[in-house]
């Protein structure tokens, strides 16, 4: 027995044994300090934990469980920066059932295998691993499914990156530059595709078909709107013959109405086949805004930026516009002047027209005390249509009542869930507002100056006059 645990112990043990056992002592004595010199050997350079043990001199096997691990946490915690060390016991080097005893008391059995398992780098693979999809997903949160399904469209319209850009109204105000990023992604990438495909998939059908009713016109399109003349006044039924002429062309969500919408904007920008816009002559100033536009060099803007100069065209841009919108309110003030000097009598008025109504391109005339304005549709017609002048979608049915009263004074009031504009003042729903002579009115985009026919009126206010006298 003695021979076994002499055999078992290591060098160091030896030594640190061999000056405390005497000679003279029994066997038991001998193996007892043995075994407690080996164990705080052990224990002082902190390579084993300690455990609970009695004083008895016959020791029982003692199991896992019954082991406290309390010294590792505490050696670990002291020094920063090292590897938690945990024991792990090899299959290969377990000791037989008839040894176990032996181990307890032996130094080798003491320090089994060990392995060191790093806790920094396991949570280091885990930020990496959440990491990645956050990169994948880093351009998803602006860019919506409907956007998506809006470019597709739109892309496919048009096959120009730069009227997309400027033709499609998106959920953000994205650049040209981020849309052709979004484009190639989702053409080239594979994982952001998929993604915004599942997405698009999940939109509700009326979503989808809201969508799909703002697609662009394409060039083929509009190119068979445009063959329509101006000067003719055509109906659904006709934007219908056209759309079932040509299935192939149109758009699958098009419908009469849709190309009738179009084809007004068309006529008002001078795009129509029939109609031309004739070059202002020189030495003249420009009148509106459109024929500004069209003096404009576009081959001139591809020239290489500079932020100087363009930061100056910018104000001086300013400038001329504000210039060009005043010179368009005061244009039928100036024209009353001129009519009153030289005695040329306006031609819009005759003996039974009380007032006009002028726009781009109509002239409504009003002869009786009370008209309505809006837009008229097959159920109810009223007295001025201003679908006539351009695109009237955004107009009520029944926009607004012009009525001349007794003392020869004319009022609108707003009967429409749209603001009338007079001369710069919103008139709100409900409202009514007194009309001048060459006021300015303005309903969803369309202008019109509002004439009073001021002989006629002057007649009405003396014969007003007389029946209140006495």
């Amino acid at each position: 027995m003695e021979k076994d645990v002499k055999a078992g112990m290591p060098s160091g043990a030896e030594a640190a044994a061999g000056p405390l056992v005497s000679q003279s002592r029994s066997e038991d004595e001998e193996s007892t300090a043995v075994k407690r010199t080996a164990a705080q050997a052990f224990s002082g350079a902190g390579l084993i934990p300690k455990r609970r043990s009695s004083s008895r001199s016959i020791k029982r096997k003692k199991f896992d469980d019954e082991l406290v691990e309390s010294s590792l946490a505490k050696s670990t915690s002291r020094v920063k920066g090292q590897p938690v060390i945990e024991p792990i016991r090899c299959p290969g080097n377990d000791l037989a059932s008839g040894d176990k005893k032996k181990g307890l008391k032996s130094g080798s059995a003491l320090t089994p295998p060990l392995t060191m398992v790093i806790a920094p780098s396991s949570m280091t693979k885990r930020m990496k691993k959440n990491k990645q999809p956050l990169q994948i997903t880093k351009d998803l949160g602006r860019w919506k499914p409907t956007d998506d399904l809006l470019l597709i469209n739109a892309v496919l319209q048009t096959t120009d990156l730069t009227s997309v850009h400027l033709g499609v109204k998106f959920s953000c105000r994205f650049t040209l530059r981020e849309i052709q990023e979004r484009w190639y992604a989702l053409l080239y990438d594979p994982v952001i595709s998929k993604l915004a495909w599942q997405a698009m998939r999940q939109l509700h059908p009326e979503a989808i078909a809201a969508i799909q009713s703002k697609a662009l016109f394409s060039q083929t399109e509009e190119a068979l709107l445009a063959k329509i003349t101006s000067s003719s006044q055509p109906k659904l039924e006709v934007f219908q013959d056209l759309l079932n002429k040509h299935p192939n062309v149109f758009y699958p969500s098009r419908t009469a109405k849709n190309l009738m919408v179009h084809w007004q904007l068309l006529k008002q920008y001078y795009l129509l086949e029939d109609q031309s816009v004739q070059p202002l002559p020189k030495g003249e100033q420009v009148l509106n805004f459109s024929d500004a536009e069209q003096v404009v060099d576009d081959a001139k803007l591809k020239d290489s930026r500079d932020e100087v100069l363009e930061h100056e065209l910018m104000i001086a841009d300013r400038h001329q516009k504000r210039e060009i919108r005043q010179l368009e309110q005061e244009l039928p003030r100036w024209q009353v002047l001129v009519d009153s000097i030289t005695g040329i009598n306006s031609p819009d008025f005759d003996n039974q027209t009380l007032a006009a109504l002028r726009g781009r391109m109509v002239r409504y005339l009003m002869r009786s005390r009370e008209i309505t304005l809006g837009r008229a549709t097959k159920d109810k017609q009223i007295d001025v249509d201003l679908s006539l002048e351009g695109p009237a979608w955004k107009i009520s049915r029944k926009q607004g009542i012009i009525k001349l009263k007794n003392n020869g004074d004319f009022f609108i009031a707003n009967e429409g869930r749209r603001p009338i504009y007079i001369d710069g003042r919103p008139v709100l729903s409900g409202n009514k507002w007194k009309l001048n002579n060459n006021s300015v009115m303005e309903i969803a985009g369309l202008r019109f100056v509002f004439l009073i026919n001021q002989e006629l009126i002057s007649l009405i206010k003396a014969e007003a006059a007389k029946m209140n006298q006495p």
